[in-house]
């Protein structure tokens, strides 16, 4: 494989963190094609953002419970996967709807996915990045909720964004999440986050969840909803199928991408 940029090797150690658990110095610096001295200025870096533990050799994940991966990380790790729920997920999009999107990864890659042959649909969003995305689309109006700047997500929080959340009615929300278990339901690493939701599938007729299948299993430190409180889960094949079967005897359906 060519070398990657910073960037890209960020994400690489988390996509091998959370599919392993655990990650050395050397095999990180034989896969990447860099020095070991590298990966070493990368785990520091990683570290300082709380997205993994330094031990003598190498590294071990932090799980979804104890963090929150910023988005330009997020962006960059199980790409595909996101890209293939994306595409499903916007295909149930339909001209006229009101629609709520949440910040992540994942709600930022359905955005873009958006058709352009969409018309008179009204996107709600606190991420930033979200209505950028969707700035210059001819079909879609964007409306930004305000509230106070989450850096990490670039997303907007309460008190202001939930406040306007409540005040409006959406045919169908698109959330996103940290974690997805049968007795914890969604979760994310964010209280603020899971306010947006949470107000978010409140002022929904229907709630759509978009989650990779890294997602699964996992415990974020905030919950968003039980998994009844879904009409859909979104997912990708890679996902565990013996978990996903559990979450349909919950009365969750699930779409695979």
């Amino acid at each position: 494989m060519a070398a990657l940029n910073a960037m890209g090797r960020h994400a690489r150690i988390l996509e091998v963190l959370e599919a392993e658990g655990k990650v050395s110095v050397m095999h990180l610096s034989d896969t990447l094609r860099v020095s070991v001295v590298t990966i070493r200025n990368d785990l520091e870096l990683l570290e300082r953002q709380q997205v993994l533990r330094r031990i003598r050799g190498g590294a071990l994940a932090v799980r979804a419970a104890r963090f929150e991966r910023p988005i330009h990380l997020a962006s960059q790790a199980f790409t595909e996967e996101k890209q293939r729920i994306a595409k499903a997920a916007s295909a149930l999009v339909r001209d006229g709807e009101t629609i709520m999107i949440d910040a992540g990864s994942t709600a930022l890659a359905f955005a873009r996915s958006l058709s352009k042959s969409l018309n008179d649909v009204a996107v709600v969003t606190n991420a930033l990045d979200v209505a950028i995305a969707l700035a210059d689309h001819p079909g879609i109006r964007v409306v930004v909720t305000g509230g106070t700047l989450r850096g990490v997500q670039r997303s907007l929080t309460a008190p202001f964004s939930t406040l306007i959340i409540e005040q409006l009615n959406a045919d169908t929300a698109y959330v996103s999440c940290t974690g997805i278990a049968v007795d914890k339901g969604f979760t994310t690493g964010s209280w603020e986050e899971a306010e947006v939701e949470k107000a978010m599938i409140a002022a929904a007729s229907r709630c759509v969840f978009l989650a990779d299948h890294s997602k699964i299993g996992h415990v974020g430190s905030a919950r968003v909803a039980d998994l009844k409180k879904a009409d859909l889960l979104v997912t990708d094949s890679d996902a565990p199928p013996e978990t996903l079967r559990l979450f349909e005897a919950e009365g969750l359906r699930v779409l695979t991408a």
